[in-house]
């Protein structure tokens, strides 16, 4: 796995060696990425769920401003930080080590809002909506933010209150929906 474009382009990344995370394989991402648009304007990233930190440190990589990178697995943690390091700009990322629901509320806490969101946890569709639902609740998210939803072809998410679903791409045995925060 590594960074695929922008500033720390070509970077292979470090990965959990666990069945504990589903690293975003370089393809999704890919195709992710040419989704939202291939480069960004600053703003500031959440990735809830955050593994090895890759989806994070890839929208920094393409004009992000900052993300707060959250997992409540120390091994991934420790991962995330060897990846943060091959950027050299440590001070973009924030590591947090804990329970994502404990993260949201430290975030509101801190008066921390956030323009693009990564949701890919385990047991997706239960977490993902009642997530969205804390995020815009706790306020969050900034207006017009964007939340990329990562399941299996299993997973059904409908219809998610106070969100629209933008786009919805099926790669292999991957979804990734994106949805937009309602004004």
């Amino acid at each position: 796995m590594r960074i695929i474009s922008g500033k720390y382009a070509k970077r292979n990344l470090f990965t959990l060696k666990s069945n504990r995370t589903r690293p975003t394989s370089d393809k999704v991402k890919e195709s992710l990425f040419n989704s939202l648009g291939q480069f960004f304007d600053g703003g500031n990233v959440l990735d809830l769920y955050a593994g090895s930190g890759a989806l994070g440190i890839e929208a920094v990589s393409r004009g992000y401003d900052h993300a707060s990178l959250v997992d409540i697995n120390h091994a991934a943690c420790s991962i995330i930080k060897k990846n943060v390091a091959l950027t050299k700009e440590e001070n973009r990322f924030e590591i947090y080590n804990m329970r994502s629901s404990a993260a949201l509320k430290l975030f509101a806490e801190n008066g921390q809002s956030f323009d693009l969101v990564f949701l890919d946890p385990p047991y997706a569709k239960e977490k993902i909506a009642k997530d969205m639902q804390q995020m815009n609740k706790l306020g969050l998210l900034n207006d017009g933010a964007i939340i990329v939803a990562e399941t299996d072809d299993h997973t059904e998410l409908g219809s998610i209150e106070g969100f629209s679903l933008v786009k919805e791409h099926h790669l292999g045995k991957t979804i990734v929906r994106i949805y937009r925060k309602d004004k």
